[in-house]
């Protein structure tokens, strides 16, 4: 008797012991193989929930269900219900379950033939966790990036795999469960995808820390936009949205100027405030707070914002512009202001360190940058043609101006178009990029000489790869409000100005999206003179483009340049021909926007007639002939042009051309071409075929 009651003390004893541990919680990662952990070495401690086991501690337990090769769909070709991953999560009874699947139904053999499936299924799997344990907080995940890599890329997995996205939100809609994005945090860094579907362990990383931060709601605290510092500009004259991270539920109290709102932070981290339209103005506090932390920003004005960007003619410094140190020296503005992002290394024709190829392959390349006054300073490192554009709006608007400006020299289009629309619209240029013919040779040689310290590093990056600027200058901006956008590129892509005419709608649509505006200006400029012979042809499609987007203006700077210095030092003409276009197009000034441009030319006998827009005036700007016109006939052999000038036409003949089939003016890539209107604007490069004089 005396032996069963000391057992039964006994008992007692360690029940009351195990009853004051604390239970853990189980998390249940549900999956396919990126839930498994495949392809990389040591799936034990890198996978995913291994990972999210070391982040949460002990006192949660991770359970990892992940199956190789899993479909969602139940009839397809190897259903997660029919596997032992899928009894043995059942079993687990996560109080948390996290589901990753979806990837392996883009086989042609499950999304085109059960694609009506999905959802049904993915709720039933829900069902399954929520029978298994009715107190389960479920979390489904969109699907992580299939990099174009992927051999059934682009016959059907790219659509596929977006169509199961939109699938996924719509069952979390229906099953009021929580989602979380797998996809837009890993997809900038395609390299962290090696085999184009399975994440390298910092990959699994980025996907541990998005599980991480869902179930504790810990997402780093307060932080904003790069964008926000003292002496910031923000666009007058339309809601102004001011938005960020913090931890979830934090209360954020966002004060600007005279007015309070609050927010309360999402599940997903963020937060957003809208106060309504204001007039400009200056002097103003923002004030971003939570119960633990408070950013401040001084000094904040409510004017015009441009974003400036390009290559090296906008990186082109003020300080080394003809007037360039006695604009400086006159500059000090405390209304005129810019965000200046610099590059960490240039990207001359020198091999990086290691250091500096690590850096950029991490989308590091921009120093931080903050909002400085211009002065004589900060005017003296901010791009020329920038600095002028903004000091003649500022004299016109009388308002505070912000300039952002992100310009890299050498850089191509298509290095600032962002990744979903170069997948959808030119995929092939992401193609083994340092050897793509689409992109211009001296880029890709400078590209392979400045990464060459990791030459066997086949996912090293570059400024110039397809994409690469947009990821590391443009996103981490957020979606600022802005007037518009100045562009000085073209250079790097006038090798083939075929591909660059399909490029650049691309791009201007790319950042339309981007900014929210799909009317967004955008006013670019027309390359200069210089010997290189496909010039003429780049600056003739460049005029073209004009009518490929509707709210496009171009500033032709062909009466500029220099024979043999692609960077020609006389930049303010251009920087004010790009504010006329802004003040007459944006702001409605009563201003001849552009020279002469060519609107159609008639032949008649041995005439030849051309009308332009913006022709009011036409004259020589230097001496008192106009030069720059050419004829030919059918043999395409042509011949420099007589021009007299019959009110605002220009009327075209020449001894060696009886009858005219082409015109061309400025078909020179140096051309001393002189055609002007009253307002001084010198006419574009054409070429036309001119239709026959009917009677």
């Amino acid at each position: 008797m005396k032996r069963v009651f000391l057992t039964l003390i006994a008992c007692l004893l360690v029940g009351s012991v195990y009853s004051s541990t604390p239970r853990k919680v189980k998390v249940a990662c549900i999956g396919d193989s990126i839930t498994y952990g495949a392809a990389i070495e040591d799936r034990e401690n890198y996978s995913y929930p291994s990972q999210l086991q070391a982040m949460l501690g002990d006192g949660y337990l991770v359970g990892n269900f992940g199956k190789n090769g899993a479909t969602l769909i139940k009839r397809s070709y190897r259903p997660y219900f029919e596997q032992e991953e899928y009894r043995k999560a059942m079993d687990f009874a996560g109080d948390i379950c996290v589901i990753h699947l979806g990837v392996n139904d883009t086989d042609p053999r499950s999304w085109p033939n059960y694609r009506d499936d999905f959802v049904g299924d993915y709720l039933a799997l829900i069902d399954s966790c929520k029978q298994a344990n009715p107190k389960a907080r479920i979390i489904i995940a969109l699907l992580s990036p299939l990099a174009d890599r992927h051999h059934r890329f682009m016959s059907g997995t790219k659509q596929w795999h977006e169509d199961i996205q939109e699938a996924i939100k719509v069952v979390a809609e229906t099953a009021g469960c929580e989602l979380i994005d797998f996809h837009t945090p890993l997809y900038p860094y395609p390299w962290h995808i090696p085999d184009a579907i399975h994440p390298d362990e910092v990959g699994y990383g980025i996907l541990a820390k998005t599980v991480y931060s869902r179930i504790t709601g810990d997402f780093g605290g307060l932080a904003v936009s790069p964008l926000y510092t003292d002496n910031m500009v923000i666009q007058r004259r339309c809601p102004v949205t001011i938005g960020g991270t913090a931890n979830a539920g934090d209360k954020v109290t966002v004060k600007f100027g005279r007015k309070t709102l609050k927010a309360v932070t999402g599940l997903d981290g963020k937060w957003s405030v809208e106060f309504p339209s204001m007039e400009a103005s200056t002097g103003l506090e923002l004030t971003i707070s939570t119960k633990d932390e408070e950013l401040n920003f001084s000094n904040v004005a409510v004017g015009e914002v441009w974003l400036c960007s390009g290559q090296s003619n906008m990186r082109f410094r003020l300080s080394n512009a003809d007037g360039g140190a006695e604009a400086a020296a006159a500059s000090t503005d405390p209304d005129l202001r810019f965000f200046n992002q610099e590059c960490n290394w240039a990207t001359s024709d020198v091999s990086w360190p290691e250091s500096a190829v690590d850096s950029v392959k991490n989308l590091l390349y921009f120093r931080p940058a903050k909002w400085e006054i211009a002065s004589p300073a900060t005017s003296a490192k901010m791009s020329a043609v920038g600095y002028w554009f903004a000091k003649e709006l500022r004299d016109s608007l009388k308002v505070p101006i912000g300039i952002i400006h992100d310009a890299v020299g050498g850089s191509p289009a298509e290095a600032w178009i962002d990744r979903n629309t170069l997948e959808w619209k030119f995929p092939v240029i992401l193609r083994d990029w340092i050897n793509n013919d689409f992109i211009q040779g001296w880029a890709r040689e400078r590209a392979a000489k400045n990464i060459s310290y990791k030459k066997g590093d086949k996912f090293a990056r570059h400024p110039y790869e397809p994409c690469y600027l947009f990821e590391s200058a443009i996103l981490p901006l957020g979606h600022p409000a802005i007037a518009g956008v100045i562009w000085y590129q073209g250079e790097s892509n006038a090798h083939n100005f075929e591909a660059h005419e399909y490029l650049f709608p691309l791009l201007v649509d790319s950042w339309r999206e981007w900014f929210g505006d799909p009317e967004l200006p955008f006013y670019y400029v027309q390359l200069s003179s210089l010997n290189r012979p496909s010039w003429p042809w780049f600056r003739d499609s460049q005029r073209r483009l004009l009518e490929s987007r509707p709210n496009l203006g171009m500033a032709v700077s062909s009466d500029l340049g220099d024979p043999s210095d692609v960077h020609y030092k006389d930049k303010k003409p251009v920087g004010e021909r790009l504010a006329r276009l802004a003040l007459s197009g944006t702001y409605g000034f009563d201003l001849v926007p552009s020279g002469p441009l060519f609107k159609s030319a008639t032949v008649s006998g041995r005439e030849v007639t051309v009308d332009f827009e913006y022709s009011a005036c036409l004259k020589a700007s230097a001496g008192t002939e106009v030069v720059g016109f050419e004829l030919a006939g059918k043999d395409m052999l042509y011949h420099e042009a007589t021009c007299r000038l019959v009110g605002d036409r220009a009327v075209l003949t020449s001894p060696e051309v009886k009858e005219p089939v082409y015109v061309r003016y400025a078909w020179k890539p140096y051309t001393r071409a002189n055609l002007v209107n009253g307002a001084g604007l010198p006419a574009s490069t054409f070429l036309a075929v001119p239709r026959t004089e009917s009677f």
